[in-house]
């Protein structure tokens, strides 16, 4: 793995309104929904209405918290949210825990920079471990590692990104520390899945792609990447990084013990990140060892672009990078593929970067998800690409705070409505929580409060979350649920998960399907949350 993921050099920016505020609600719980972009899209399908008397009194009980913001967040918090799908491991641990595994391991904080930086601890560093009796010292480091108190007339642009390089020396080193932490974290949001991205043999596909060197042939450059097991080398590098990972996790999280905790509990699974501001051979290297990955390793099950797609390097080689992964998604068709695309803005970019990578990830990559996708109504002929996404199911992940954050991009300004209205599926998710200085349940509030979201739409997006997950099997679902609702498929119809137990066709369905399976246990747990809230009192 990587110490640094990210880089934060571009030329055309403007400053954006982003601090605190991000981390509040816009609005009350009953403010109306912002609507679609105006007039550009087709109406918007009414909201699905509850089923049960149980769902129905939790809606009305979610009505009478609007104002009273203590019982709201332990009410998002209970509330069963699916799985996390757009998740960094990286910026996802709580920038506390980060400054204690720094002093845990020796490591020195440049004071200057505050960066963390190997022992021993010259001039101008001090010990991290100081920062467990020095408050102030804590406080500053906790402010450069995260958007903690970051100004709300800074560029949070360039401040977030700027966090992985400070804390990259600590990330590194302890991937199953981490995952135990988030994963906990994760559990303890009443979410059932996770899939979090890392970079896998970092230093050997660097290494790998300088010998082999660049080719615009696609077909000849694959082969030379596999000539010889070199590419297979890479993999088993991989899988042994990721087993050592998994004892980690294991031991940190005492899953072999009488006590575990409750991340040991939780489905995982890896997404493969490649570093787009890389040379075009260690892209192109990075994205078919993830592929291959994917393919062999059942931990494995995508790839996606990291690092800042208004960087100038990304931006030049966008279209190129696109073409790579149409040649490589018929090489390795069983691979997953979601993409970083659109994360962008006016202001951030030239207008002519603006027009384009949404349709070029979908029509041209045929991603899987689009993360982000902020740009959408900037973009030439995006009603095409937004119902195109809705024909594929193509879902969008989206994170309203990091959005906020980085590009200034929130309420009405999001096209989160636009996406809906177009029958896109549409998931929430955290992308950096420890940076953010969020969690899931903070998003779905945000949603609640700020798009006028009924407890049946919220209860839609937590299924999304699942429905549109790279868990291998049949779903649990009929058809397409976006378009047509949430209706279990044949072998379960009719069954109330947490109130009867599956027939035998159900429960062949859950024993094959790992999809299926977790989503029968959030049809549980929804059965119990809504005798928890939705009980007339």
């Amino acid at each position: 793995m990587t110490a640094s993921l990210y880089g934060s050099r571009r030329r055309y920016r403007t400053l954006f309104t982003v601090g605190l505020s991000a981390l509040t609600l816009l609005s009350p719980l009953s403010a109306p929904s912002a609507q679609a972009h105006s007039g550009k899209g087709p109406a918007a399908v009414p909201p699905p209405r509850p089923t049960t008397a149980l769902e129905a009194g939790t809606a009305a009980h979610l009505d009478t918290l609007r104002d009273n913001p203590r019982l709201l967040r332990g009410f998002f918090r209970h509330l069963p949210k699916g799985g996390e799908l757009h998740n960094h491991l990286s910026g996802a641990v709580s920038t506390e825990y980060l400054i204690e595994l720094a002093a845990q391991d020796g490591l020195c904080i440049d004071t200057t920079t505050m960066t963390a930086v190997a022992a021993p601890c010259g001039t101008g560093t001090r010990p991290a471990a100081d920062a467990r009796t020095d408050r102030a010292f804590h406080d500053a480091i906790v402010r450069a590692w995260s958007m903690q108190d970051f100004p709300s007339d800074g560029n949070g642009h360039d401040h977030f990104f700027d966090t992985f390089g400070k804390f990259g020396e600590v990330t590194w080193r302890h991937r199953g520390k981490l995952l135990a932490e988030v994963a906990n974290d994760v559990a303890a949001q009443n979410q059932f899945y996770l899939e979090t991205m890392v970079t896998p043999a970092s230093d050997g596909a660097k290494k790998l792609a300088a010998e082999v060197g660049w080719d615009a042939d696609l077909a000849r450059l694959h082969s030379k990447l596999a000539a010889d097991g070199k590419l297979d080398k890479l993999v088993t590098e991989a899988r042994a990084e990721a087993a050592d990972g998994d004892a980690e996790f294991r031991t940190a999280a005492r899953c072999d013990t009488s006590r575990p905790q409750p991340g040991c509990r939780l489905s995982v699974r890896w997404i493969s990140q490649v570093s787009r501001g890389s040379s075009p051979e260690r892209v192109f290297t990075q994205m078919a060892l993830g592929m291959r990955l994917a393919e062999r390793d059942e931990r494995f099950v995508a790839v996606n672009l990291v690092q800042p797609e208004d960087g100038a390097s990304s931006l030049s080689n966008y279209s190129l990078q696109m073409r790579m992964l149409n040649y490589l998604r018929s090489v390795y068709p069983k691979a997953h593929v979601t993409l970083h695309a659109g994360e962008l803005w006016p202001g951030l970019v030239k207008p002519e970067d603006l027009k384009f990578h949404i349709k070029e990830a979908v029509d041209v990559a045929r991603t899987d998800r689009v993360g982000h996708g902020v740009d959408l109504v900037h973009e030439d002929d995006w009603q095409q690409t937004a119902r195109t996404m809705a024909a594929r199911e193509t879902a969008v992940e989206i994170p309203f705070t990091s959005n906020a954050q980085i590009l200034g991009v929130r309420g009405a300004d999001h096209p989160f409505e636009t996406y809906r209205a177009y029958g896109v599926p549409v998931v929430l998710a955290t992308d950096d929580p420890g940076v953010s200085r969020i969690d899931i349940s903070h998003e779905y509030q945000y949603a609640a409060a700020t798009y006028g979201l009924s407890y049946v739409e919220l209860k839609d997006l937590a299924r999304a979350s699942l429905e549109y997950a790279f868990l291998p099997g049949t779903s649990l679902w009929h058809g397409n649920p976006t378009r047509d609702g949430y209706r279990m498929t044949a072998a379960c119809q009719g069954l109330r998960p947490g109130l009867a137990e599956p027939g035998a066709a159900c429960r062949r369905l859950l024993a094959s399907s790992p999809k299926a399976a977790v989503q029968w246990r959030q049809e549980a747990a929804f059965h119990t949350f809504e005798r928890t809230f939705g009980i007339t009192r």
